[in-house]
């Protein structure tokens, strides 16, 4: 017997039970029929009910959804016949003489169950509420107990918070319909929303209206803030999902099914249910050339204990190409450690392989051209020579660089210059084979290393000879430059290597040793290197790092030619440098000049120079003989390109004490192809202080004539080899008349250089040069002697 049976059967027996819903059962408590009243208020018939046990009667009363609440039986014995017990059985016990009040003892029960109950009239008005119901539904069990629910009095709302309409309050609907009304969610409104979770059941009377409506309630509001804040955290991740372009999926490893978000299918150009979504998927989709690596990381995975994973695979797009992606995630493993379930998202790292991509290409690629740039020569280098050992192959690297490429540049500009090394290195990928390193050291220099020329050092010279005989073809022939056609041949230096030890530097500096001995040899040629040139080289360095040393040291001593005037008086001099280098004695300038200009020196030493210079003129204010001469100082292009040129010529003039108007500054022609507003302002800015410029070695450059109106000089030097020609040849005869016709134009002094004959000192007095200076009439000297000799 079930526990309702119980609570109305104890204490109750023959007590007041309904006499028109009853059953008949026999002694053994089998159903033998039913009043018409019962069968009424059970929706049940008498085949539903003949036959079966009370025992059985009662869950079905229990489930019954015409009753207003469950409902057991209250069993009353009837009498006995033949040793026969017959029973009557009834469904409610008799209410309280007062309308809406509970059977006696039955409301203290109700006050204690964890749910609250309201029981209303047929009006709709609230006539009873057990404690729950009244902690519950506070003053609102008022305004129930006074208003119908359809008098708009008091509200209840929907689960979605909007205000429910009186019509569908759930009493409303049970006195409307009769039929139960099951698992509402409403809200009483207040501060705080409170939520309930109803049923209500209808009470039928004895003419089988609804005469009561039995509200029953429990408090959701706990479970009803878990569903808004579970709604809003699925809100939340249906968001980042939408706004994420990484596609997510899940694995159930158990059950064997997997789940492909919208974005994972879009990611390779397929809709959401255009294909199975099974383990199979995302096999047939994956590169063939990644399948087995991404098998043995799952295995692998699966086997460890790890939770979280990250692999890189390729996905075949709907379009043919494959889309590179980052799969990465967590694995949910049970108590034993198995993996059950994987979660990820796939990420697409085609701009990230892109930007990758390019910045390999910026890293190891010349810019201009496409071509592999020194760093990675470098490296593939390296590997080339360790190969190279291994398997006795002997190969060799060649070094091109374009013949008078700055020339160029700096006639027709810069962009007409990297035009033409695009076309010089698109010859080049045409000339080479597949299997040779091509590649751009830097500026108008070009890489090519070929392997494998055979384990003979002949064959391996023979055979880069005939490459680079097809470079120099390839070469050479004319480049459309400006809309015109253009020629620029290159010149090429070899450098074999074999199974000897060699270093990529030492194999790089032999090449390049090579390519200057062809541009020595008269350009557009090959030179192989040879140990001379590599001890050359080494004899050169070493002679450079003396020349740094020498000019920190200051191991360096002026000399002065005396310059003369028609009269024969001393006019002034040049200031002549020589290197007193502690083993090789007095080094003249033809060998230490060019290397100073070189290797970026000869800044530092011109500046040594002018300062000693300005120390010489200041000793020779104090002279009566030498105050009046002018001291010539050679000015390099270095050194004019200097930003503070200016002031520091200024600040040896300045800390010296010397006389400004007594120091001339002698600039060679190729001064003037550097920036002319930049030269001419420097020059100009000197002379306001009283410091002279003389023309160098004039009408030996490419200077045009227009600069000497342009710039402030003073005097003008005819270059030696003019004079050694005179007075003999016509036409070193007909050039220096011109020079001198000029200067007297422009009212600039004249100088001539080299002369050694008195026959040339005559011509050169006879045309009316002013200035003469050679070895007929004075050799460089130390400055302590000179000023011995012709001070006072």
């Amino acid at each position: 017997m079930n526990i309702f049976e119980q609570r109305l059967g104890r204490g109750h027996a023959g007590a007041g039970a309904a006499p028109g819903a009853t059953v008949i059962a026999d002694a053994d408590r089998r159903v033998l029929g039913a009043s018409a009243d019962f069968l009424a208020r059970t929706g049940l018939a008498h085949g539903d009910l003949a036959g079966r046990s009370l025992d059985e009667l009662g869950p079905m009363l229990e489930r019954c959804r015409h009753l207003a609440q469950p409902a057991g039986l209250h069993v009353v014995p009837v009498g006995a016949q033949g040793g026969v017990a017959y029973h009557a059985a009834t469904l409610f016990e008799a209410r309280a003489a007062q309308p809406g009040a509970p059977p006696r003892n039955f409301d203290e029960l109700l006050d204690h169950i964890p749910a609250g109950v309201v029981i209303c009239a047929a009006d709709s008005r609230a006539i009873y509420a057990n404690r729950y119901a009244l902690e519950l539904l506070g003053v609102a069990i008022d305004k129930m107990r006074a208003y119908p629910a359809d008098s708009g009095a008091w509200q209840i709302l929907r689960a979605d918070g909007s205000v429910l309409p009186p019509a569908d309050y759930p009493v409303n609907c049970v006195l409307r319909t009769g039929a139960m009304v099951g698992d509402v969610v409403v809200g009483l409104p207040g501060p705080s929303v409170r939520w309930l979770l109803c049923n209500a059941y209808p009470v039928f009377d004895a003419a089988g209206q609804v005469g009561e409506v039995v509200v029953c309630f429990t408090d959701c509001t706990e479970l009803k803030q878990v569903e808004r804040s579970l709604h809003k955290s699925e809100e939340r991740l249906r968001l980042v999902l939408q706004g994420s372009t990484d596609g997510s999926w899940d694995w159930d490893l158990v059950q064997h099914q997997l789940y492909y978000s919208e974005r994972w299918w879009e990611m390779i150009g397929y809709g959401p249910h255009e294909r199975e979504s099974d383990e199979r998927t995302w096999r047939a989709f994956v590169h063939p050339d990644d399948l087995p690596r991404v098998h043995d990381y799952l295995e692998r995975l699966m086997a460890s204990t790890e939770h979280s994973y990250h692999i890189e695979m390729r996905l075949r797009h709907r379009e043919g190409h494959y889309v590179p992606v980052l799969a990465r995630g967590f694995v949910l493993r049970d108590e034993a450690g198995r993996a059950v379930r994987l979660s990820g998202t796939n990420t697409d790292l085609t701009e990230a392989k892109r930007a990758e991509q390019r910045i390999y290409e910026l890293a190891y690629f010349d810019y201009l051209t496409g071509l592999p740039n020194r760093r990675l020569l470098i490296e593939q280098l390296g590997k080339i020579l360790t190969r190279a050992a291994r398997t006795r192959q002997h190969g060799a690297l060649l070094f091109i660089d374009l013949d008078n490429f700055k020339l160029l540049n700096d006639t027709l500009g810069h962009d007409i210059g990297d035009h033409l090394l695009r076309q010089v290195a698109e010859r080049l990928r045409h000339t080479v084979r597949e299997s040779d390193h091509l590649s751009r050291l830097g500026g108008d220099e070009f890489v090519v290393v070929l392997e494998n020329l055979g384990e003979s050092e002949a064959a391996a010279v023979h055979e880069s000879q005939l490459v680079g005989g097809k470079l120099l073809g390839a070469l050479a022939q004319p480049y459309y430059l400006a809309g015109r056609p253009s020629v620029s041949t290159p010149s090429v230096g070899v450098a074999v290597f074999g199974a000897g030890a060699t270093s990529v530097e030492l194999l790089l500096r032999q090449a390049d040793l090579a390519m200057y001995r062809a541009k020595a040899e008269g350009r557009n040629t090959v030179r192989f290197f040879d140990p001379s040139m590599q001890a050359a080289a080494d004899r050169q360095i070493e002679l450079e790092n003396d020349l740094r040393d020498g000019i920190r040291r200051g191991h360096f001593e002026l000399h002065c030619q005396p310059q003369f005037g028609l009269d024969g008086a001393l006019a002034g001099g040049e200031v002549l440098v020589r290197w007193r280098h502690d083993v090789r004695g007095l080094v003249m300038p033809g060998e230490f000049i060019g290397l100073a200009e070189g290797c970026g020196l000869i800044a530092p030493l011109g500046k040594l120079v002018l300062s000693e210079s300005c120390r010489v003129l200041a000793r020779w204010a104090r002279d009566a003989r030498l105050r009046e001469l002018t001291l010539a100082v050679n000015v390099s292009a270095h050194q004019l390109r200097e930003a503070d040129f200016v002031d520091s010529v200024l600040a040896c003039v300045r800390e010296s004490g010397a006389d400004p108007r007594r120091l001339c500054l002698e600039l060679t022609e190729t001064v003037f192809a550097e920036n002319v507003e930049d030269v001419s302002a420097k020059m100009n800015a000197l002379r306001d202080h009283g410091i002279r410029f003389s023309l160098d070695d004039f009408g030996t450059g490419y200077s045009s004539l227009s600069y000497l109106r342009r710039f402030p000089l003073a005097e003008l030097k005819v270059d030696r080899g003019f004079v050694k020609d005179l007075p003999g040849d016509a036409h070193a005869g007909a050039i220096v008349d011109a020079i001198l016709a000029l200067a007297r134009t422009l009212d600039l002094t004249v100088v001539a250089e080299g002369v050694e004959t008195g026959e040339q000192r005559d011509f050169l007095a006879a045309h009316g040069c002013q200035v003469l200076q050679g070895y007929l009439l004075g050799r460089p000297i130390p400055v302590a002697e000179f000023e011995r000799r012709y001070g006072g």
